[in-house]
C-alpha cells in the first residue's frame, strides 16, 4: 500500500527545538501509509538542527538556508515568505506542520494562511499570558493558534487554554509532548561528551532566551559565580549558546572562575549525557522543563513566569527567576538539605509517555477528509 498522494503533509522547522520534536512525527510519518511526508528546513540554527537529523536520519527535501549574521526578526520572516512560496506552489501540500513558538513556525503559519494551506501546530496552548515573556514567543504561540486548523496540545492544561480562546473543542486534541518520544528513542544511545570529573556534584546551566539579554543574563553568570566560589565540591557546566551576546556576556564573567565549565553547545545525545549525570539542573529552556523530569532531576527555571506550569505543580521544578540571591539560595538549598532536594525528585513526566507522535497522525487521519478536502 503506497501513501495516499492526496494526504501530503510538508514539515517546516528551523531550530534544534522545532527538529527534535518534529523528528518522531516524521518519522512515524514517512512509516505510516495513510501520509506522505516532505520536509523543508529553514536552518534558522544549521549547526545544531543537523545534529538532530542526523540522529533520526532525516534527510530534508527543501533547505531554504535562510539564516544571516546579525538579521532582525523582520528579516528573517521576509526572506522565509520568499522562500517557501516556491515550495508550497511546487508540493503543494495537503496540510502544513510547523511546531511550538519560533518565528520561523508563525512565519509559516502565516504564510501557509494566506496560500489557503490547513495549518497543524504541534505543541499548541502554552501561555505565560506576558506578550513579552518570552519574547517573542509568547505572541509567535498565540497568533498560531489564530491561524491554525488543528491544534495538538501536549497537555490538558494547553487545551484548556486554547479553549478559553474560543478555539472550537473538535480542533484540539491532547497527545502529550513529542519531546518524550524523541528522549525515549535515543537516550539508551546517548553519548559521553559531559563527564563528571573528581566525584563532585555536576550542576548544568543553559540560560540564553531572549528577553534574558542584558542585565538579566549578566545577573545570572554572577550567581553562577558566586555559587562556585562558595561551594568548592561542585561543578558547573553550562554549554554555551553561539548567540554572539550570550557569548560575550557569558564569558566576560564567567571565564577563569574555578569550579565552571564553559563548553559550546552539546550534541543533543551529549546534552542527555549531561541531564542523566548531573545533580540539578539551572536553566531558562521550556525543553530541558519537559525533559528534566524523564531523569528525575530537578530543574530551577530562570525565568519569571512559565508556559509550562505542569513540572511547577508537580515540585520537579521551581522559578527562580534572575536574581542572583534567589538563585543561589535555592540552589544551596538544593545542594544541603537532603529533604528539599528529595521533594524535588519524581520519576513521573508530566509531559508525555512516548506516544504523541502516533496520536497526531491518528487524530489527522480521522480528520483529514473534513478540514482539508472540506
Amino acid at each position: 500500500m503506497r501513501p495516499d498522494p492526496g494526504r501530503k503533509i510538508l514539515f517546516v522547522f528551523g531550530t534544534r527545538p522545532e527538529a527534535l520534536k518534529l523528528a518522531p512525527v516524521i518519522s512515524a510519518a514517512r512509516k505510516d501509509k495513510r501520509f506522505r511526508a516532505v520536509v523543508c528546513l529553514t536552518a534558522q540554527h544549521r549547526q545544531m538542527v543537523d545534529q538532530v537529523l542526523d540522529i533520526f536520519r532525516i534527510r530534508p527535501d527543501y533547505d531554504l538556508d535562510i539564516m544571516r549574521p546579525d538579521q532582525t526578526l523582520g528579516d528573517l520572516t521576509q526572506r522565509l515568505f520568499s522562500r517557501l512560496k516556491k515550495v508550497t506552489e511546487k508540493e503543494r501540500p495537503g496540510l502544513v506542520m510547523v511546531q511550538g513558538d519560533t518565528t520561523t513556525a508563525f512565519a509559516v503559519a502565516l504564510k501557509s494562511f494566506y496560500q489557503k494551506i490547513p495549518v497543524a501546530h504541534v505543541e499548541a496552548g502554552l501561555r505565560t499570558f506576558d506578550k513579552y515573556r518570552p519574547f517573542p514567543e509568547e505572541i509567535n504561540r498565540a497568533l498560531i493558534t489564530r491561524l491554525a486548523d488543528f491544534h495538538f496540545a501536549p497537555t490538558p492544561d494547553a487545551k484548556k487554554n486554547l479553549l478559553r480562546e474560543g478555539v472550537s473543542p473538535d480542533r484540539v486534541f491532547v497527545t502529550g509532548n513529542t519531546v518524550v518520544d524523541a528522549l525515549n528513542r535515543i537516550r539508551s544511545a546517548a553519548g559521553r561528551g559531559a563527564k563528571r570529573s573528581g566525584g563532585k556534584k555536576m550542576i548544568l546551566v543553559t540560560a540564553h532566551r531572549r528577553e534574558s539579554f542584558g542585565p538579566p543574563l549578566e545577573a545570572i553568570c554572577r550567581a553562577l559565580a558566586d555559587l562556585a566560589r562558595r561551594n568548592p565540591g561542585i561543578e558547573i557546566l553550562y554549554p554555551v549558546h553561539l548567540n554572539p551576546r550570550v557569548q560575550v556576556a557569558v564569558r566576560r564573567i564567567l571565564s577563569g572562575v574555578e569550579g565552571v565549565r564553559l563548553l559550546p553547545p552539546l550534541s543533543y545525545r551529549d546534552m542527555i549525557a549531561a541531564m542523566e549525570r548531573c545533580y540539578f539542573i539551572l536553566t531558562d529552556s521550556g525543553g530541558i522543563q519537559e525533559e528534566a523530569p524523564s531523569f528525575g532531576k530537578p530543574v530551577l527555571v530562570l525565568r519569571e513566569v512559565s508556559e509550562r506550569p505542569e513540572g511547577i505543580r508537580l515540585g520537579v521544578a521551581r522559578l527562580v527567576g534572575t536574581d542572583p540571591r534567589k538563585i543561589l539560595r535555592e540552589a544551596e538549598r538544593l545542594l544541603r538539605d537532603p529533604r528539599a532536594y528529595a521533594s524535588m525528585v519524581r520519576k513521573r513526566n508530566p509531559y508525555g509517555d512516548g506516544k504523541a507522535s502516533e496520536r497526531i497522525l491518528d487524530h489527522l487521519a480521522r480528520r483529514w477528509e473534513d478540514t482539508v478536502r472540506g
